[in-house]
């Protein structure tokens, strides 16, 4: 037996490269052969390398063109903007310079004297203030012995509340230490500030941080050195001993007039109270006027004002010319729409004690209680306290 017959395996087609294909693909004539392109790049590094190195043109030595030269208009501008910096400066060094100077100079003229006491201090800032005769003319003019204080102010900034500027009358019936029961401004007669001070803190239960005392013959120099001070009364008047000659009405007043005003009293139907509000009225004009921006920023003003201002003063001796600025702000606030002003609670303005003392203006039985409403700033803001 034969074996079977295997058929004939198919044809084998070659494979197509690249796929699709059936043939090689030729290199494109456009490509040289890689060692011919080799052979080129050799040449051409060796030709550059043989080729002299590129001339650089130096950089302009002047300014690009079109613009100014250093000595044009772009440096002109320059010196200018740096004498503006100096002369800049120069101002600022002055305007800190002047008032440092200025305090320093104030302070050196300001006349002290002892008036505080040893007392503990009581809460907020309280000052006195006192007007008497006992420095230069325009004193009290009566046949009493010694200097006395037309004038007794307490003003008081407590921690919290409004301020109060509280007149206490000058024939208010008070205990004297030492001297027993008389009327209070014949405390500055017996032993001066230190008297007077130790007499009202025994009175309103606050402790005196503060003491100035003005002078009623400078008063006239403070209020022409501010320009004059207007001053309101409703009443015509001419008196004999203050020699005020008054039109009823608001007027511009000068130095003189202002003395006058603060010192009458015959002509007032309410005496030594009436006289009060218009001291009051006097000093807080007179301080509305010193923080006047007018005044604080004229040197001249300024230098006119410490002038007549450190000849009037008597202050403690720990009271500077910050102190006194501060006192200043505080009448102002004082005597604001939110202050409180006025007097003591009065129960009898001719209260007679004996005793040769004369006639007296009684406290209220309820005064004790007013003075601790001030000290702790529980006044009505805006009011006017006190009286009768």
């Amino acid at each position: 037996m034969t074996p079977p017959r295997r058929s004939a395996a198919p044809q084998r087609q070659p494979r197509a490269y690249p796929p699709g294909g059936t043939e090689r693909s030729a290199r494109p004539a456009s490509h040289p052969p890689a060692g011919r392109q080799q052979a080129a790049a050799r040449q051409q590094g060796a030709a550059r390398a043989a080729a002299p190195p590129p001339r650089r043109t130096p950089p302009p030595s002047g300014p690009p063109a079109g613009s100014r030269t250093a000595g044009g208009d772009d440096g002109f501008r320059v010196r200018k903007g740096r004498v503006a910096v100096l002369v800049l400066a120069m101002v600022l060094v002055l305007l800190l310079a002047w008032p440092i100077g200025l305090v320093v100079w104030a302070n050196g003229k300001i006349q002290h004297t002892e008036a505080l006491s040893d007392a503990s201090g009581t809460p907020g800032t309280t000052y006195l203030l006192a007007g008497s005769d006992a420095r230069g003319s325009g004193g009290v003019d009566d046949s009493t012995s010694g200097a006395r204080t037309d004038t007794i102010m307490v003003l008081h900034a407590p921690r919290s509340g409004p301020t109060a500027l509280i007149s206490i009358p000058r024939d208010t019936y008070a205990e004297i230490p030492g001297e027993g029961a008389s009327k209070i401004n014949a405390a500055y007669a017996w032993g001066g500030p230190p008297l007077l001070v130790e007499t009202v803190e025994g009175l309103t239960g606050m402790t005196v941080d503060h003491y100035a005392e003005v002078g009623f013959g400078s008063l006239e120099e403070i209020v022409d050195a501010v320009g004059g001070v207007e001053l309101c009364y409703d009443r015509t008047v001419q008196d004999e001993k203050s020699e005020l000659d008054w039109e009823a009405g608001c007027h511009v007043s000068d130095g003189q007039t202002a003395l006058a005003f603060s010192r009458m009293r015959y002509s007032d139907p309410q005496g030594d109270i009436g006289r009060a509000e218009r001291q009051r009225q006097v000093i807080a004009a007179v301080a509305g006027k010193v923080v006047q921006p007018s005044v604080l920023l004229n040197p001249i003003d300024q230098v006119q004002l410490v002038e007549a201002g450190t000849d009037a003063l008597l202050v403690d001796e720990d009271t500077g010319m910050i102190d006194l600025g501060r006192l200043a702000l505080a009448f102002r606030d004082a005597t604001g729409p939110e202050g409180v002003t006025g007097t003591p609670p009065i129960a009898d303005p001719g209260y007679n004690p004996g005793n040769g003392v004369g006639s007296t203006v009684l406290l209220s039985d309820d005064a004790d209680q007013f003075w601790s409403d001030v000290l702790s700033g529980d006044l009505e803001p805006g009011s006017t306290v006190g009286g009768l």
